[in-house]
């Protein structure tokens, strides 16, 4: 964005919003000449629309035909100064003419229909033409009906042109629906109920295309907490059922994820957590998204296919509250009570997971923001974390359990193994540490498929990223942390054990069959510690199992059923490292 000072004192912009104004009024009295001079076919355009009070309309094309070759040439050459200024002076004789105390009203109202989105598209040619579109848009909402203008504004933020939506198009227009609603007389909750989505859609579309440091960014996130400062300070005026909605609406906005993706934005909506009644634990189990989805999202398509983004910033917002005690702070959420609750709490913890995923799953999200999101799950699975009755039903959570085990995919390779090892660690549940083992022996079977496939694409993805993540000796150790037999009770381990010695077997039948070594599983050394430490001493434990509950008929179906295929493939895992010592010996 292109800023050009010819005509504004050096200290515009730090002058506060009143100072501002008067500023802006002086500068527009000192720019008359100037006027006159430098656009006598727009004097024309103007007088003409000001004696046309019975059929206006063609003038108002006129007008709008003759801002767009103004708008043209400025962005066409953006370093070019002299096209900038007659922006400038074509935006700012504009709005002497609707300030003018003796334009006919219907002459201004139908104007109104046209020049906000004409005037908006100035919004990206320079910050001092930003600021006089503004005020443009600021005097037709001063001037006309609110209800019209949040009509108009809202039409204008979703027109067919998508190559008009960039953010300083967007801006002014954000800039006076914010206006707009403190406007409103009556039937608040149903003018922000058709705005809201429009505003977040175009949030969404525009943040995706800038990074949290580039202006641009910062001049749309001012406006749109403008949006959201002006829908809190409705809801302070109003009482009731309609002020509990509307209460909800900011809360979605505070809750959507691109507006969640930077913690400046981050930091100044937590700030409407407690007005909102959002609390972290509410939002990050998903009870509250739930909850204020159902009562503004009722039969309405724009919410429901916002939802996602809805929980997607949700999440956010607690994963920057565990970055950040900046956040915390803002939100008044005491972060630890939150994570001692979850730990304490098996179905709010699935519950949880379960919108973490939303986190996880996109892969336009930093890297950054998605370890944190895995930091914060192991904080909750540290410690000593009770152990409930294996005949509770979790099964209404299984979905998103799977769903967020799903999205270990999108992770970088070069991370994905040392999230799961953290998973695998940190999980109490031996039927979830199978279900990671078995994920691991998974990619590893991806790795050497592309290694071996015939397929072009596969091969090169192969030569970029050779078995260097995955196939490393840190497989072994992820092996012998569960093969070495656990003094107790081996019953509660056995998927684990099933598991492990699946991967071990695999990743033996593949470096063997490939003569390679990736791992270390088949050198000498480590063929005879894991025959030794793991091998034959958890066959004396199986065997020892075996034997004693062979006429127990109080075992279990479940764990006789695993043992018979543990022995089997022990039994394979011990003959394969005895045909490798052979080798070694030969």
């Amino acid at each position: 964005m292109q800023k050009n000072d010819k005509y504004c004192p050096k200290s515009y912009k730090n002058l506060n919003n009143k100072r501002r104004a008067a500023s802006i009024r002086a500068l527009f009295d000192t720019m008359a000449d100037h006027l006159q001079q430098s656009s006598p076919l727009l004097q024309e355009i103007l007088n003409s629309l000001s004696n046309s009070v019975d059929q206006p309309q063609s003038s108002v094309s006129e007008l709008t035909s003759f801002l767009d070759s103004v708008l043209d040439a400025a962005l066409s050459d953006p370093d070019n100064e002299d096209a900038e200024t007659n922006a400038f002076l074509a935006l700012t004789e504009v709005h002497n003419f609707i300030s003018s105390p003796s334009l006919d009203q219907a002459i201004i109202d139908s104007i109104s229909f046209e020049l906000p989105m004409a005037v908006s598209k100035f919004g990206g040619v320079s910050e001092r033409c930003l600021e006089v579109a503004e005020s443009i848009i600021d005097g037709f909402i001063s001037l006309c009906s609110p209800r019209d203008m949040l009509s108009i504004l809202c039409e204008a933020l979703a027109p067919p042109i998508e190559t008009i939506r960039d953010s300083g198009y967007v801006a002014p227009l954000l800039n006076g629906l914010s206006k707009v609603f403190l406007s409103l007389q009556r039937r608040h909750f149903e003018q922000v109920k058709v705005a809201v989505p429009i505003i977040v859609k175009v949030l969404k579309a525009r943040s995706l295309e800038l990074e949290d440091e580039d202006p641009e960014f910062k001049t749309l996130f001012d406006r749109a907490m403008s949006v959201a400062n002006s829908i809190r300070a409705v809801c302070v005026k109003l009482e009731g059922g309609a002020n509990d909605k509307l209460v909800h609406y900011l809360a979605l906005v505070s809750m959507n994820h691109k507006v969640s993706s930077s913690q400046p934005f981050v930091l100044q909506l937590s700030s409407f957590f407690p007005f909102c009644g959002l609390t972290y634990l509410g939002v990050v189990t998903g009870s509250v998204v739930d909850i204020i989805s159902r009562t503004v999202g009722e039969d309405e398509d724009d919410y429901m296919s916002n939802l996602s983004d809805v929980k997607h910033g949700a999440s956010l917002s607690v994963i920057w509250g565990h970055a950040s005690d900046e956040v915390v702070r803002a939100a008044e959420e005491d972060l630890a009570s939150v994570r001692d609750e979850l730990k304490n709490n098996q179905t709010k913890r699935w519950q949880a997971v379960g919108m973490l995923k939303h986190i996880l799953a996109p892969v336009t999200l930093p890297w950054e923001l998605k370890k944190h999101a895995i930091n914060f799950l192991l904080c909750v699975t540290d410690g000593n974390i009770p152990h409930y009755d294996e005949h509770d039903d979790f099964s209404s959570y299984m979905s998103s359990i799977f769903a967020t085990l799903q999205i270990l995919a999108d992770i970088p390779t070069s991370q994905r193994f040392d999230i799961l090892k953290a998973l695998i660690t940190k999980s109490d549940s031996s039927s979830m540490i199978a279900i990671l083992l078995d994920i691991v022996k998974g990619e590893m079977h991806k790795e050497s498929r592309h290694s071996l496939g015939n397929d072009e694409v596969l091969q090169a993805e192969y030569k970029s990223h050779p078995h260097t993540v995955l196939w490393t000796p840190n497989v072994l150790a992820l092996v012998e942390m569960i093969l070495r037999p656990p003094e107790g009770d081996l019953h509660p381990f056995l998927r684990i054990v099933l598991s492990a010695l699946n991967l071990y077997r695999f990743v033996l039948i593949t470096e063997s069959t490939g003569k390679t070594n990736y791992t270390g599983a088949v050198s000498r050394s480590n063929l005879q510690r894991a025959y030794n430490e793991w091998l034959l001493p958890l066959r004396t434990v199986v065997t020892a199992i075996t034997a004693e509950n062979k006429n127990d008929c109080d075992i279990s179906l479940d764990a006789f059923c695993i043992l018979n295929p543990i022995e089997l493939v022990l039994y394979r895992c011990i003959e394969l490292v005895e045909d490798q010592l052979k080798q070694h010996s030969a």
